[in-house]
């Protein structure tokens, strides 16, 4: 898991480097955090889902 990320982060350095515009590094940046922001949506909506669930019973 650690490799993947490694690569990851050389592949995202890479592209901001060879970047044509300012434009460019900002898509960059935010197509690498958007899977890091979905993630915690999905985790913050199953904790509220069962915290109602649990005051309920």
């Amino acid at each position: 898991m650690t490799l993947t990320s490694l690569f990851q982060t050389l592949e995202i350095e890479e592209k901001i480097k060879n970047a044509p515009d300012s434009g460019y590094e900002i898509g960059v940046f935010i197509g690498s955090m958007l899977p890091f922001v979905a993630l915690v949506i999905i985790a913050y909506t199953l904790y509220r889902y069962n915290k109602k669930r649990k005051n309920n019973n």
